[in-house]
Parts: structure tokens; sequence; C-alpha cells
């Protein structure tokens, strides 16, 4: 579905006035605050409970029994957690602007079905078993999706509707390729059950690292985009007089989302709704200055993505319900609820 942003948000945002900067400011610490007070309940909130001080003492000064289980176990979740969330968010931020849909999300290009179908691939006929090697087979396919969507989108003449077509496309072929590997072979579906739904369970201190250069290099790739996608919301020959090089534009923010996505999903599995959700909520309160929208769902995106991790861990002791399953849960109604408002808001 491609949604074309209101006559109204088709102009770059001016400079906000210095109250209201400083209120956004503000907000954007709070945001913070909040961010640290989830991530310190993701460490102290498990089958084992924790209080604050146990989990400082595990942290800073005990080597023992708290140290083991908050440091090697829940700290590596909390902040896979963080870099996971904080890159879909920002994902969805890019995506939603590139296409001009603020229903966007990155299964619409089809990087988590790429990323999907390279697991299965690897799982089935090169018996990967080590969640080190799905980081990189999800990685690798999920950037080939990309570059196929940018391909067949037009590459130097992609438009927002070719790239959704194309990435729909691309998406219905390797989810069906992918149904039926698991299908054929028992072995390949217990192995992919738990991966596909998307967990931060199996997080390590490896697999942060190796990840890590990705997210990082994704993230400023996307903060500097903020401006000529700023730009390109007021269309395409507005972008051109302003200096906006489209193609470039287009190309890079592929890029950014592709990487950001791709490691992501490498690390965590598909998860669906936060690079949604959270850049929508928040255009609604900042308006639709990338410059801001940015920062708040890179901020945002841990505390949903850390909040339904707790949530799971709560609702299903001893055991525990995967943070991909708790998204889903809480983003369908979300999601009917945002498409119903904008649909409200169009009549």
């Amino acid at each position: 579905m491609l949604v074309e942003s209101p006559p109204e948000q088709r102009a770059e945002t001016a400079p906000a006035p210095p109250a209201r900067r400083a209120v956004r400011a503000f907000e954007l610490l709070l945001a913070v605050a909040i961010l640290v007070l989830v991530a310190l309940a993701s460490i102290a909130i498990g089958a084992k409970e924790l209080s604050l001080g146990q989990v400082w003492h595990g942290l800073f000064e005990d080597s023992g029994t708290y140290g083991d289980v908050v440091v090697a176990e829940r700290l590596s979740r909390t902040v896979l957690g963080l870099l996971a969330g904080a890159a879909l968010g920002l994902a969805g931020a890019v995506l939603q602007a590139l296409t001009r849909n603020p229903l966007a999300d990155p299964g619409l290009l089809g990087i988590n079905a790429g990323a999907s179908a390279a697991v299965v691939t690897a799982i089935t006929y090169f018996g990967v078993t080590s969640l080190s090697g799905y980081v990189w087979f999800a990685f690798f396919g999920a950037a080939a999706v990309g570059a196929l969507v940018w391909f067949l989108g037009g590459s130097r003449g992609a438009t927002p509707v070719r790239l959704a077509l194309a990435g729909t496309a691309i998406s219905a072929a390797l989810y069906g390729y992918l149904q039926a590997v698991m299908i054929m072979d028992e072995a390949a579906l217990g192995k992919m059950r738990f991966w596909t739904v998307g967990s931060l369970a199996s997080a390590t201190d490896s697999t942060i690292t190796q990840v890590l250069p990705f997210l990082l290099t994704g993230t400023v790739l996307a903060l500097a985009l903020a401006r000529p996608l700023n730009a390109m919301a007021m269309g395409d020959d507005t972008a051109k007089a302003l200096g906006a090089d489209l193609n470039r534009t287009r190309a890079l923010s592929m890029l950014a989302a592709t990487v950001l996505c791709g490691a992501a999903t490498a690390a965590c599995g598909p998860i669906v709704f936060v690079g949604l959700m959270v850049p929508h909520v928040v255009r609604s309160f900042t308006g639709p200055d990338l410059r801001w929208i940015m920062p708040y769902a890179a901020i945002l995106s841990p505390v949903l993505l850390l909040g339904a991790d707790v949530i799971g861990r709560i609702v299903a002791r001893p055991s525990e319900l995967q943070v991909g399953i708790v998204t889903a849960i809480l983003g369908g109604p979300v999601f009917i609820f945002l498409v119903r408002r904008r649909r409200t808001a169009q009549l």
C-alpha cells in the first residue's frame, strides 16, 4: 500500500523557533531517561528477580553469581535490544521517507524476506547451525535483496512506486521458497522456528561485535540523509531545484535501510512492526522533519523492543515469549488504529 504524503506536508520544514527547539530537546532528553529505565528493567527482570542494588552489584562489583546472571546473560541481551531497536526505527524512518508512505516498514522492500531465505538456505544446504553463522548469511541475504530491489525498481530511474512493487514481488517469491524448504526439511523447520519469530534470548558479545560496525555505519548514513530526504518530500522537481541529487539520495537511502535492517535481522531474526509504528507515532508530535524524527525513532524504538522483551519474560514465567511474538501482538491493533485514523483524516 503506497500512500502519498498530503500536499501540506510536502515542504521542507522551516527552522523551528528557539523555544520550540528547546521543548523538543527537553522531550528528547525525557525519551533518553525513559530508555534508561527500560534498559534497567531489562537487566533486572527475568526468571530470577534482581533488585536494583543487586543489578548494580552484579554490574560493577561482583564476579560471582549475580555478576554472571546480569553481565553474561541480561546485559548482552539488553545491549543487542538497544542496538537492534535503534536500527529498526531508523530504517523505518528512512523507508517511509523514501517511499513517501507513512505506513512503510523494512519488510516492504523485501529485506526481511531476503535475510530469512538466506538463513533457511544456510541451514538446509550448508549445514550452518550456530547463530554466528546465521548472522553473515542473513546480512548478505538482506543486502542481495536490497540490491535486487534497487535494480528492478529502475536503478537511477527508481521511483517510490517501483521500489515498493519490486520489494513486494520479491518478498512473495522468497517467502514461498522459505515455506517450501521448511515443509520439505523437518530439521530446517525445527532450527528455523525459533529464529523466524524474532528473539533477543540468544544475544552474545560475539553477535554484538559482528553486527556493531554495520549498525554504526548505517546509523551515520541515515542521519546524514535527513536533509535531502526532507527536500524530496516536497516532490522531485522542487527537490532538484533545492540541489538534491535524487538518484544518489535514493541509492544511499536503500543502502542505509538495508544495512540497518539487515544487521538487526541477522542478529535477532525478523521483528515486525517496530520500524513501522515508532517513526509513524513520532511523526505525529515532531512533524515531518526527519532531523527530529530520526533521533526520536532511534531512542523510542529500543524502548518498544526492550519493553516488549520484558513483557514476554513476565507473562510466560518461568518460560518466556519471544520478543517478535509480543511486538506482533501489540503491533497488530496499533497498525489497524493508525490506518483507520489516517483514512478518517483523509475523508
